[in-house]
């Protein structure tokens, strides 16, 4: 590693950024992951449920895949609405930092 990305790696603000985007990341990604096996065990075990009939033709289960859909976009949008606030900022100080030569 080039003595200025080890200055950047050591810089107490990267350590922060690197604190935040964990910190945004992983409760969303739990949270995608947890709705997606509950999906999936449903669909493996749980098929009277999931072939309840709630609106003619439409069943639990066309329900359950479509909200797939829906999930994935709300949390790609919940990252990049808090992102912006949160990580952004930093994340464009550092690189000023870095590009000004203040990372050494």
């Amino acid at each position: 590693m080039t003595p200025e990305y080890q200055a950047l790696y050591d810089d107490p603000e990267f350590a922060e950024l690197r604190r935040r985007f964990k910190r945004l990341v992983f409760p969303l990604l739990g949270a995608g992951l947890a709705w997606y096996a509950l999906y999936v065990i449903c669909a493996t075990y749980a098929h009277d449920f999931m072939g309840e009939e709630v609106l003619g033709h439409i069943n639990v289960g066309l329900i359950f895949g479509l909200l797939q859909f829906v999930s994935t976009f709300g949390i790609a949008f919940l990252y990049a609405k808090r992102a912006e606030v949160e990580i952004d900022p930093l994340s464009q100080a550092l690189v000023n930092k870095f590009n000004a030569g203040g990372a050494e």
